[in-house]
């Protein structure tokens, strides 16, 4: 313990590790995967963990790993540029109506969902059959420079990415209508790049491994596999997870206008929408400048939490969320917690849980109500308010929101 907001943990070799962590519970294989990744040659300063962290694959979900003349890949892993955007509309709670199944519905028609089926032949549901027009406008910004991306790796060319643009995908990916704490109606989504980010973050391991092998290079886990700085993949990489990063952001984009006009064949009342609004990534890695010097910052499931940023913590399906303005915290390297974090895989939450836990936990929210959702049920993730106490030093809360809609993919 020390007198700062966070603890030290001790491990053998390599860079320190600071903890935002008081309070919540962090399982001993998170523990033993950050010690691996503070032991990379390249950690700049040291890793910062925040409350929701959890295993991940390769590094851990809810750390912030600074680097010097490499990236891992896998620590941003395959869901590049995922994160959140939240708008607030003009509405207040006595405007929407008494059944809200019509505005679940609503938006479940507006924005393609779930995820792609395993049949060959079978078409994707979660991808768009004829696009629309936002999303033809849309796609025509980003296609340039992923033309460019593909005479280097053609096999992306062959990936969902037009047609998954405006889309929200499966497992923890939500659509929502939630109300503030003076009972003002905002949206909220929560998705990233999709398939083509899929596959260009898997295409990016693969190489990165390779490299390891090619080296004769051993790591604490290969899937700590990095790229060096001044190489050709390593270019690659950088432009590729920046175009997917740019991406998922306009997804988001996309899938609120979307949202905004499924809400508007419902509400017939006029309203505006964006009086504050934020669009923020967790998943994702930049150039930034930290104690004087120009390094990469990988967030895994984290958000930049700069002084007077604003971010969202979103809870579980179910729980409240969270509108946050950062605190600019240098120790975090600005960073702050990107949701609850799970405490138990997805497989244990289905095998404890029943149907009747989940329409029990998520009473009062329009939503899903079916063994297909089980794993996202709330008890399977951390106390959210516990998560948020450990993290005061690093934001403040601006507003708190519940949910009474919620679509998943």
């Amino acid at each position: 313990m020390n007198n700062n907001d966070y603890d030290v943990m001790q491990h053998d070799g390599g860079a320190p590790i600071k903890m935002w962590t008081r309070g919540v519970p962090v399982e001993d294989e998170a523990k033993s995967q950050l010690a691996n990744t503070a032991r990379m040659p390249f950690i700049y300063k040291h890793l910062a963990v925040m409350p929701d962290v959890h295993l991940g694959k390769g590094s851990t979900i809810g750390s912030v790993v600074p680097t010097l003349g490499a990236v891992i890949p896998a620590a941003v892993g395959v869901d590049i540029g995922c994160g959140m955007m939240a708008a607030k509309t003009t509405l207040s709670a006595s405007d929407l109506p008494d059944n809200l199944g019509p505005l679940r519905t609503a938006i479940e028609r507006a924005i393609p969902h779930g995820s792609a089926p395993k049949q060959r032949g079978k078409r994707d549901i979660g991808a768009w059959h004829d696009t629309p027009d936002a999303v033809d406008l849309a796609w025509a910004a980003l296609k340039p420079e992923f033309d460019e991306i593909c005479l280097k790796t053609p096999r992306l060319a062959n990936t969902n990415n037009y047609r998954h643009l405006g889309t929200l995908g499966g497992g923890n990916h939500f659509v929502e209508i939630c109300l503030d704490e003076a009972g003002a109606v905002w949206l909220m989504l929560h998705s990233g790049s999709r398939g083509v980010g899929n596959a260009i973050g898997t295409h990016f391991i693969e190489l990165a491994q390779q490299d390891m092998r090619t080296h004769f290079i051993n790591l604490p886990d290969r899937d700590l596999a990095y790229l060096s700085e001044g190489t050709q993949h390593y270019d690659d990489y950088v432009q590729a997870v920046g175009w997917a990063q740019k991406y998922a952001r306009t997804n988001r984009e996309v899938m609120m206008q979307n949202l905004i006009a499924a809400l508007r064949t419902v509400i017939t009342k006029p309203f505006e929408t964006h009086v504050e609004a934020v669009n923020c990534h967790h998943n994702y890695v930049q150039k930034e400048r930290h104690f004087g010097k120009d390094v990469l910052i990988t967030r895994k499931g984290a958000v930049s939490a700069r002084a007077g940023e604003l971010g969202i913590i979103p809870g579980s399906m179910g729980a409240k969320s969270f509108i946050v303005r950062g605190k600019g915290n240098p120790e975090s390297f600005n960073s702050c917690s990107h949701g609850a974090g799970r405490t138990m895989s997805r497989t244990k939450a289905k095998r404890i849980f029943t149907l009747a836990d989940q329409i029990k936990a998520t009473e009062g929210v329009e939503c899903r109500k079916d063994e297909a959702v089980i794993d996202e049920i709330p008890m399977a993730y951390k106390d959210i308010d516990a998560v948020m106490a450990a993290q005061r030093e690093l934001v403040e809360v601006v507003h708190t929101l519940k949910q009474v809609v919620c679509v998943k993919g």
